[in-house]
């Protein structure tokens, strides 16, 4: 089957390829770095989805169609169905599924086109107003949490930004963890928010407040997160040593995917704990940046900062904290580390305590919207 490559990130010219590719008619997409990529695939591909992720190693994941349409079918049985509006970049997965899961609706999405703000994105919620029978057509979107961080700030004085948010069935945030304090300000204003949990290799989201789709397993193996289901890649393009050191299969037959994340599943409930990678050894102890990133966000004004390991001469490794001026109210920045090293000494002990806050005027991002930690370690770095 031939893998054709969607140059640029038009969501409407992935969106005319998706739509052959899906329905089998068309060749297989090639989204992100796909230059150098294999002609062919293996039939039944429907997308070669390749990013750097926030580490800089490109990966080349190829979903299928039973995939991405397993995935926004089990989707729509845990939230319904809907209209669906795209203020993601379409060449990632998350942005990818909300076509997708347009397309397996027979809808049309809206597209919220140029940069996102929240007036944009307020016109563009609000235009998608409809109703079926007399019924008002649920409308749905998908976000990461800077770009939800945003329209709250926003909708505190802007009425239209905080119907706009409001007028949605469902808000699925994703694409790394929901800081508490956003969370509550969602909930605060009445928005109907859905924390994900998944990754390109999971076709998007799978578990959804912390419990999976239909038809999605998960399982603990040596304090890892490993996932099973039909929404699951095939692999790595071209990469079979890399393909069968993430994908797993049972003596039964059970094909799992091992997510690299920590976790524990008790009760049928789903709580990460963040990447097993994401250790640096401070005084010959482990300290997780995941943890200590946690509880700075509890902070006020550090709600979205990011924690970094970087090298210490007197301890080895050392984390720090690196944080939007804008975010960071009109507080000094000795306070604010003083009250994260004291919070995070209490719940981890000394050995955890960040060394250093440093305030950016804004932090560096994947396409994605996720933080991009390793630009952001490396200019940290260049500081020192």
């Amino acid at each position: 089957m031939r893998l054709e490559p969607v140059v640029g990130d038009d969501p409407r010219d992935i969106l005319r390829a998706l739509r052959g590719a899906l329905h089998g008619a068309g060749p297989a997409l090639g989204l992100g770095l796909v230059s150098e990529l294999p002609a062919e695939v293996r039939p039944g591909t429907a997308v070669v989805v390749t990013t750097s992720g926030s580490t800089g190693v490109p990966k080349s994941v190829v979903l299928s169609r039973d995939a991405l349409t397993a995935s926004a079918m089990a989707t729509a049985d845990r939230i319904g169905d809907g209209a669906w509006l795209l203020a993601l970049p379409a060449s990632y997965v998350a942005g990818l599924q909300v076509l997708v899961r347009s397309l397996v609706g027979d809808r049309e999405p809206a597209i919220l086109s140029g940069a996102f703000t929240p007036q944009a994105f307020a016109a563009a919620a609000l235009m998608m107003v409809s109703t079926e029978g007399g019924e008002r057509v649920p409308t749905f979107t998908s976000l990461v949490p800077a770009q939800l961080s945003k329209l709250l700030d926003a909708a505190a004085h802007d009425p239209s930004v905080l119907s706009a948010l409001r007028s949605f069935e469902r808000i699925l945030v994703g694409g790394q963890a929901l800081p508490a304090a956003t969370l509550e300000r969602a909930e605060a204003a009445q928005v109907r928010i859905a924390r994900t949990y998944g990754s390109t290799e999971t076709s998007g989201g799978c578990v959804y407040d912390g419990v999976p789709l239909r038809g999605v397993g998960v399982r603990i193996e040596r304090g890892e997160v490993q996932v099973s289901g039909p929404t699951l890649a095939d692999g790595y393009l071209d990469d079979p040593e890399r393909t069968d050191a993430a994908f797993l299969r049972d003596r039964d037959g059970t094909r799992w995917y091992r997510t690299g994340d920590a976790g524990l599943f008790e009760d049928g409930v789903l709580r990460v704990r963040g990447r097993l990678d994401n250790v640096i050894v401070s005084g010959g102890i482990n300290v997780s940046l995941d943890r200590v990133e946690r509880i700075v966000r509890g902070i006020p004004g550090l709600a979205m900062a990011v924690v970094v390991g970087v090298p210490d001469a007197r301890w080895g490794e050392a984390s720090v904290i690196v944080a939007s001026r804008g975010e960071a109210l009109r507080r000094s920045e000795a306070v604010q580390l003083e009250e994260a090293r004291s919070a995070v000494h209490a719940e981890i002990g000394a050995h955890a305590r960040p060394s250093r806050l440093i305030l950016v005027d804004e932090l560096a991002t994947l396409p994605s919207g996720k933080p991009d930690r390793e630009a952001i370690r490396r200019a940290v770095v260049a500081l020192h």
